[in-house]
């Protein structure tokens, strides 16, 4: 078995069988980032335009449209290029960079998405303090220690796996450079303690705030005398919900199954469902039922018409 450090490139496999499909599924694939490059920098132009959008579920949903981009302009070039060319290679480094940047903004979502339910948690039970509560101090604060953990956490994974042997082939049977893809490159194995840390850390402790936040909502939700109050209070946390429904879906199904033999192909379309598409239907599940982000909209055309 051959062992070394000086390896320089890595090459990612893609998507081998689809040949018969390449210029469908690469188009497909060219209006599913332009769709989510718009849609995600709408809702954040709206939020900085927009006066009726100052609150902190908006200024949260923008730091979520930024991890959706970060997410889509760290994964899809690169993908684009593998379908167009059957493969790809990329140097270590940036194979390394491009798993940084998206451990960094999908830990960085975990934990986001955990802040607003706790936000909808004070908005719905607490509501006399929700101001208070949710000032501008806090959000501004939580925000920061939120990118700062997830950059952390991408910073700690590199350093951790930078320096192991690698073993054989430097060959990625995927579409980027995921965590345990480059794992099964290596002689060495990291801990598993670390991993369990890892994910413990930054998706079972902020899904399990997520979920208390929840139980505490619909029991105050079920309190509420009038079925129009609770369907109003309801639609409130509801587009929350589904984009933590899409979101932890595909992560739980992606990262707790093996993804070997018959299941890699399988694993990764999932992959694809978490890094393609939910950065494509989170700024759609946010904008489509809301009244705020549709009012905006329209006087942000009326304005740039005008001019």
């Amino acid at each position: 078995m051959i062992m070394t450090n000086n390896v320089t490139s890595i090459f990612l496999l893609g998507f081998p069988n689809i040949q018969n499909m390449t210029f469908l599924f690469f188009s497909l694939l060219v209006l599913v980032f332009c769709g989510t490059i718009s849609g995600n920098l709408l809702i954040m132009v709206l939020y900085l335009v927009s006066k009726t959008l100052q609150s902190p579920m908006y200024f949260f949903i923008t730091q979520l449209s930024l991890c959706d981009l970060v997410v889509s302009t760290d994964i899809v070039p690169v993908l684009l290029h593998t379908v167009l060319y059957g493969g790809t290679t990329m140097t270590l480094f940036g194979c390394f960079s491009q798993f940084s940047f998206f451990a960094a903004s999908e830990s960085s979502e975990c934990l986001l998405l955990s802040v607003m339910s706790y936000d909808r948690y004070v908005a719905i039970c607490d509501p006399l303090r929700y101001h208070s509560i949710m000032n501008h101090k806090f959000c501004v604060t939580s925000v920061s220690i939120i990118w700062l953990m997830g950059f952390i956490v991408a910073l700690v994974n590199v350093l951790l796996t930078y320096n192991l042997h690698f073993c054989g082939l430097h060959i990625i049977d995927h579409f980027y450079c995921d965590y345990d893809p480059i794992l099964q490159l290596y002689c060495s194995h990291i801990s598993v303690l670390h991993k369990l840390f890892m994910g413990s850390l930054f998706t079972v402790f902020p899904f399990v705030i997520i979920v208390i936040s929840y139980v505490y909502i619909f029991i105050t939700i079920l309190k509420i005398p009038s079925t129009i109050g609770r369907h109003k209070a309801f639609s409130t946390c509801s587009s929350h919900l589904t984009v933590v429904s899409i979101f932890y879906g595909t992560l739980i199904i992606v990262y707790m199954f093996p993804t070997r033999g018959d299941s890699l192909n399988l694993g990764k379309i999932l992959s694809l469902l978490n890094t393609v598409m939910t950065p494509l239907l989170n700024p759609i599940i946010y904008t489509l039922r809301n009244k705020d982000f549709k009012v905006a909209y329209f006087k942000l055309k009326l304005f740039v018409k005008s001019d």
